[in-house]
């Protein structure tokens, strides 16, 4: 039920509203190839300035060469270090890491601006990361996705090929271009979700678990994870388990069965470790490692069987 006096706004009209914000969003994803969900953070951060003062951010940064919107990302990828780093690093105390950003906004706003007022930020950029970012940019998202898959699976593809034993008497000849059936495209991903070929469960459920674990201090309930991991990858949980503990203590770990080894490679971007911040707390993943019982040592052999001497053997 809406409240009295509130009003909804159409997804049509809201993305309007956040024009601006989202062609910056493409220009990152889709024209410098950078990851969708970092480059979700860095348009939040932009508008974060926005809100505490800094005027036009994102439109003077539609002005300036890609080249230099590519350096601005990697300097508000800084920024957001600093401000979800639970403690001071020297990082935070660095003065001419953004000089970038300094000019851009003509101040001398610094990390150390984003370590004083960390606590604020946090705040402020979940809420414009659930209630703007995620909404205003959702389609141009699931396009770099799907981007991203289909250039996985082709360079999988491609590996796959290379690796294959080459004979030197072979030749390959490649039909006349009317003769030649065209390749399907890939399957069409929902917003962050695998191929449906890629969801089976027929692998033990320890060789396709995600361990995660939370920085002490930090509360993250199941249903945050639960809603981080659907919203970004789709249905690839099979179930979640979290560590189980006292009514008044706080779970430092979970562990995430997916539906597929893939999902694995996919949420992990290949990586051995991923950070992720949910809902302004950071989250650490990683491929579950089960500690496999030890093999029984064999037993000792008998020791050798004497007859009694009284049988006169």
């Amino acid at each position: 039920m809406v409240p009295r006096g509130a009003y909804f706004v159409p997804d049509q009209q809201f993305n309007m509203f956040h024009n601006i914000d989202r062609e910056l969003y493409a220009v990152l994803v889709m024209n410098l190839c950078r990851d969708p969900v970092e480059s979700l953070h860095c348009i939040a951060l932009w508008l974060w300035l926005e809100r505490v003062g800094f005027k036009k951010v994102v439109t003077k940064l539609l002005s300036l060469p890609r080249v230099l919107v590519n350096e601005l990302a990697d300097e508000a990828l800084a920024c957001l270090g600093v401000i979800h780093n639970e403690k001071d690093s020297p990082l935070s105390t660095r003065r001419n890491d953004t000089p970038l950003m300094q000019r851009l906004i003509d101040s001398e706003l610094a990390l150390p601006f984003f370590a004083k007022h960390r606590l604020i930020a946090v705040r402020g950029l979940a809420k414009l990361v659930n209630e703007v970012c995620m909404r205003a940019l959702k389609d141009i998202m699931q396009q770099a996705v799907e981007r991203k898959a289909h250039q996985s699976l082709a360079d999988l593809s491609l590996y796959h090929q290379q690796q294959q034993p080459q004979h030197p008497r072979q030749v390959q000849v490649q039909p006349p271009l009317a003769a030649r059936v065209p390749t399907p495209a890939p399957p069409r991903v929902q917003f962050g979700s695998l191929p449906a070929a890629a969801q089976t469960n027929e692998v033990h459920p320890d060789d396709r678990t995600i361990f995660l674990t939370f920085s002490k201090g930090y509360l993250v309930h199941e249903w945050e994870v639960r809603e981080f991991f659907t919203r970004l990858y789709g249905n690839c949980i099979e179930s979640l388990h979290m560590q189980d503990v006292m009514p008044n203590e706080q779970p430092l770990f979970a562990r995430i069965v997916c539906q597929s080894p893939a999902a694995i490679e996919y949420i992990l971007n290949g990586n051995v470790k991923a950070k992720f911040t949910i809902n302004g707390k950071h989250v650490w993943a990683r491929k579950f490692v089960p500690k496999r019982p030890k093999p029984a040592s064999p037993a000792p052999p008998p020791p050798p069987f004497n007859l009694p001497v009284s049988l006169g053997i």
